[in-house]
């Protein structure tokens, strides 16, 4: 638990800059997620002497850097256009759906053992989000983000099913540093960092040095993806209790008593979930 919520802290300050960034830099996608991959790669690349640099090079190995590369990538394309007709607060919350199956997962995979007790408390802490949504609700024309929203699910979930599925060919920091490194190479004919540096040089160190906390907080989530899938998926539902109510104690989200009782609901199911 205590791993987890320093994984929140860590993630709520880039969350916290992401959005600065966007809001008043006027990044686009492809750069901001150039800036993230590419400055999380160099600041990871000082930790390496610390933690578990294990490669046993082969298919497996290589197979899980694509992979995860290409969830990655897809996660930051999707999130973009499903933006587009549905609200932050709510896209989080149909993250829910991998808390079940994160679940499960962790059942199959004989790192959590079935109980109905903690399920229940995944579908209090789904009722949260669902009531926390209500927030920011806006018209959804569901028909035109269905499949951008199964994708982005399905990479979000499929990160840490990849990072645990390899952890026997790659150590998971190995896995993601690789990753970071070709989702940079990738996206630099798109983003233009001699242009970012030049036209937005401040915005563009200010994006850069907020990802030395992004480091820690990947080492750290990579961890609590070792020990189980379920408390992975946790971490974004507590990422957005804690922005829900950052926004309301700053005035910046609009918000009733509804909502306000969604956080309040969260915080039981997943505190629950961790004690039982």
């Amino acid at each position: 638990m205590v791993l987890m919520l320093m994984v929140v802290l860590c993630y709520t300050i880039c969350s916290l800059s992401d959005k600065y960034a966007v809001a008043k830099i006027k990044f686009n996608g492809n750069e901001l997620t150039f800036l993230m991959a590419a400055a999380t790669a160099l600041f990871m690349t000082f930790t390496l002497p610390f933690v578990d640099t294990r490669v046993i090079w082969g298919i497996p190995a290589v197979a899980a850097i694509l992979l995860l590369t290409a969830s990655k990538m897809l996660e930051f394309q999707m999130s973009a256009l499903i933006l587009q007709d549905m609200s932050a607060f709510e896209l989080k919350a149909w993250l829910g759906i991998c808390l079940f199956v994160s679940y499960f997962t962790d059942i199959v995979m004989k790192t959590q053992r079935f109980s109905w007790l903690r399920l229940g408390f995944i579908a209090v802490t789904v009722i949260g989000l669902v009531l926390i949504a209500q927030a920011g609700r806006k018209k959804i024309r569901y028909g035109k983000i269905v499949l951008p929203l199964i994708v982005y699910l399905a990479a979000k979930y499929g990160y840490g099913l990849v990072i645990a599925a390899a952890e026997p060919y790659i150590s998971s920091t190995m896995c993601l540093y690789f990753a970071l490194i070709l989702l940079a190479l990738i996206l630099l004919p798109m983003a233009h960092p001699v242009r970012i540096f030049r036209e937005k040089r401040n915005g563009g160190l200010f994006v850069v040095l907020t990802k030395i906390p992004n480091v820690a907080g990947l080492l750290g989530e990579n961890a609590v993806i070792a020990v189980s899938l379920a408390n992975y998926s946790f971490i974004q539902s507590m990422i957005l209790v804690v922005l829900f109510f950052w926004g309301i104690a700053r005035k910046e989200e609009e918000h009733d008593l509804l909502s306000v009782l969604g956080g309040i609901v969260c915080i039981v199911g997943i505190v629950g979930f961790q004690f039982v």
